[in-house]
């Protein structure tokens, strides 16, 4: 007569129970794959979702608290009336919104790996359960991921740095970025590549393994930098006032609230070249307005030079000349000071 150990393997309480109530081999085994295996299975079905949500909602509960910032009601208190206030208002709400999609991304990429982890090892489970040796499913596993290891080092890095790129904040959707050899606005991001179109509207894929440095020009605020140069003849301190008077003329316009959050400065003279004094005026502005803001500057200054009757340098060059039996005289610079008849060395115009 069989015994227990003969009849039933020791995990199989079911066939136990059927076969020490019967005493019947044949019915215990049936019993065992009819009920003791099905509801094994759920079991270990019903045990990965139950781990999956849990790990899910605290994923949520940690994007929910990323969303929210560190000191959001501290900066809030921090936000002052008038334009500044204005300004800075714009400038929180679209670093919030940049906020919540980085931690959305995150929410979503750390869901898809604890589903994909979860789902592997409770279907190994369940197959172990029917009876499925799963140790060349383990040593397969194993010997796929040295395969990987060394076959695609370029991929892994794709997404190790396309993880980090997202986690860290680095750009996203819409940033005006120079990513080394490509430059240009991106238009998608995938833990792959990234996609940006240059300003010719030529499409540019950047795999993220092979991005060394990135410039963001349009992450949180930016700043117009305008090198304004006038010739030698003119009085500084007269053209630092004028330009401030330009500067603050953009800062006060109702077209440009939001757009300049903070009050313009002219920092001085910022470079002495052969031709030109060279001045430099700084306005900062909100993301991806500093070029917008650079031309209507350039208009606004060019048109107050002529109305104020302020010089803008040209090049110039001095033309020695020798007649025969005398020595050259010396080189004249200024065009009016230099008619034809005074003697041999003439200077020209402006150069050509």
């Amino acid at each position: 007569m069989l015994s227990l150990s003969d009849s039933c393997a020791e995990d199989e309480s079911i066939c136990e129970w059927v076969w020490t109530e019967t005493g019947n081999q044949g019915l215990a085994t049936v019993a065992d794959w009819f009920v003791g295996k099905p509801l094994a299975l759920i079991g270990l079905l019903v045990l990965g979702l139950t781990i999956r949500w849990v790990l899910h909602r605290l994923i949520d509960r940690i994007v929910k608290r990323a969303e929210i910032g560190m000191l959001p009601d501290r900066l809030s208190r921090a936000v002052t009336g008038g334009k500044v206030g204005a300004a800075l208002n714009l400038s929180e709400m679209a670093g919030s919104d940049r906020r919540v999609q980085r931690a959305q991304t995150m929410g979503t990429l750390l869901k898809s790996i604890v589903t994909g982890i979860v789902l592997a090892i409770v279907v190994t489970m369940m197959l172990s359960e029917i009876g499925v040796d799963i140790a060349p499913v383990v040593a397969s596993a194993g010997i796929l991921g040295v395969a990987l290891g060394f076959g695609a080092q370029s991929l892994v890095s794709d997404f190790l740095s396309g993880i980090f790129m997202i986690f860290e904040d680095q750009y996203g959707v819409g940033d005006e970025v120079d990513l080394g050899e490509a430059t240009g606005t991106v238009e998608a991001v995938s833990l792959r590549v990234t996609r940006l179109r240059d300003v010719n509207g030529t499409v540019w894929y950047v795999r993220n393994g092979e991005i060394l440095r990135v410039g963001n020009m349009s992450q949180n605020w930016a700043r117009t930098v305008l090198d304004i140069s006038v010739a030698y003849g003119e009085d500084i301190a007269r053209v630092q006032r004028v330009l401030a008077d330009v500067a603050h003329d953009l800062w006060e316009e109702p077209d440009f609230e939001g757009r300049v959050i903070e009050e313009p400065s002219v920092w001085g003279v910022q470079d002495l070249t052969p031709d030109a004094v060279v001045l430099r005026v700084a306005l900062k502005t909100a993301p991806l307005e500093q070029w917008a803001v650079a031309r209507e500057m350039r208009q606004r200054i060019k048109a107050r030079f002529d109305a104020e009757g302020i010089e803008m340098p040209f090049a110039q060059r001095v033309v020695w000349t020798r007649t025969e039996g005398t020595e050259p005289a010396p080189p004249q610079t200024d065009i009016e000071a230099a008619p034809a008849a005074k003697g041999p060395a003439q200077a020209e115009g402006p150069a050509t």
